[in-house]
């Protein structure tokens, strides 16, 4: 169904998104769309057989699993090995060119010809590969429906969602990576390995548990379900075992083979390729270090300090002490606390030895723990203008801060090397 293949539908929103979510890339790709008309099938149209069809019964977890589907899995494995790096971000800005005297473009427009810090943005310069927001452009309004994350999980009801981190979502997060710990982890469940030809590799677990039943009521058994695939595209589901044809069960004592069920429920997936994993505790340990990796509530922001007169990385990581101005900014960002000892979110910090400072800046929010790398708090090394021991945490930090006094000069993500 169409809603399967969109995930805007699938959560109740108009099928195109208005102009004011829409970037400039969907709408070409759309408009090129309608003008080529309907595509002929590709080659790589549903590899390895017909597309996959879900059984009726089928409970998906969470709105990711219903996105499943192994041809695509396969599809997008296969294109895997084409793609080509890509430099971007800072890096890609500091091998641009600058522009002549001739070229350089306008108040309000950026080098790439996208849109720039606009007027009078005197802390920040126009800069290739990125878009400058100073202020004043509005907040992007979106549809009032509640994000992806606030209806990933469909087993559950919403509102035991909702209480988890309030109304406001500070970003999308994959709360049905959870379910692997909540109804596999320390429970009787099988798992299995194996490599695919069309998949690759390939991890499931099953697990069959017995349902609440009411008095005087028969026995009902539940089959829980994994599928992860190379291109961490994962199935969560659950089914009934009477839903499955009466020729396959084997009495409600031995349950369904595990290789029948899977033929049922994915028949693109090869069972013959699938080894029962040992009973070693390492193995649950992994997958739950598979499933969770990208459900995290840490986070680890560089803070950077631009005295007067400065405008270059070097010269901000040669400032061995905060003036008063930045002292006052970093109160309102968090709490000084004392490394040595210290058990919470440490972001590679030292708290045993002080090798990386004696303090640094943390705080939470909502169920988030932040620690800010300050460039000022970790160590500073004497004749050593490139300043290592700090470079080497803020420069691997995604969000880097620069805090700008007044009469330093505009900042520019090509001075980051």
């Amino acid at each position: 169904a169409p809603r399967f293949q969109d995930p805007y539908l699938l959560l109740g929103l108009p099928e195109t998104p208005g102009p004011h979510i829409q970037t400039p890339s969907q709408a070409a790709c759309r408009r090129a769309q309608k003008a080529e008309g309907p595509r002929s099938p590709g080659p790589d149209d549903n590899r390895g057989g017909p597309p996959w069809r879900r059984p009726r019964s089928l409970a998906h977890y969470d709105v990711q699993s219903l996105l499943f589907d192994p041809q695509r899995a396969a599809s997008s494995r296969d294109s895997a090995g084409r793609r080509k790096n890509m430099v971007t971000g800072a890096s890609a800005a500091s091998q641009a060119p600058g522009p002549s005297k001739a070229q350089e473009p306008p108040a309000g427009q950026g080098e790439d010809g996208g849109e720039g810090p606009g007027e009078g943005a005197t802390l920040v310069l126009s800069c290739p590969h990125f878009r400058n927001e100073v202020g004043g452009e509005g907040e992007q309004q979106r549809s009032s429906q509640c994000p992806n994350a606030a209806v990933s999980v469909l087993e559950e009801p919403r509102e035991s969602q909702l209480t988890r981190t309030g109304v406001y979502f500070i970003e999308h997060a994959d709360l049905g990576a959870n379910y692997y710990r909540k109804y596999f982890s320390g429970k009787e469940h099988q798992n299995f390995f194996g490599i695919d030809e069309g998949l690759g590799p390939v991890a499931v677990s099953l697990r069959r548990e017995e349902k609440d039943k009411d008095s005087g009521s028969s026995s009902q058994y539940n089959y829980r379900i994994i599928v992860r695939t190379t291109e961490l595209r994962t199935l969560r589901a659950s089914i009934l075992e009477e839903a499955f044809p009466s020729s396959a069960r084997h009495g409600p004592q031995r349950g369904l083979p595990p290789k029948k069920l899977l033929e049922y429920l994915v028949p693109g997936l090869n069972t013959q390729c699938l080894r029962l994993a040992s009973s070693s505790p390492k193995v649950p340990e992994m997958l739950l270090k598979l499933d969770e990796q990208g459900l995290t509530f840490q986070r680890k922001v560089g803070v950077m300090y631009c005295k007067a007169g400065q405008s270059t990385e070097e010269e901000m990581y040669n400032n061995e002490i905060a003036g008063p101005a930045f002292k006052e900014f970093l109160d309102l960002l968090g709490q000084r606390v004392k490394l040595k000892g210290f058990e919470k979110y440490r972001a590679q910090l030292d708290n045993k030895t002080d090798s990386t400072g004696t303090h640094s800046l943390y705080t939470t929010y909502q169920e988030y723990e932040i620690m800010f790398h300050v460039s000022t708090m970790l160590p500073y090394t004497a004749n050593n203008s490139q300043q290592l021991l700090r470079k080497r945490h803020i420069g691997n930090d995604i969000v880097t801060i620069v805090f700008q006094e007044p009469g330093a000069g505009p900042f520019t993500p090509k001075t980051i090397q």
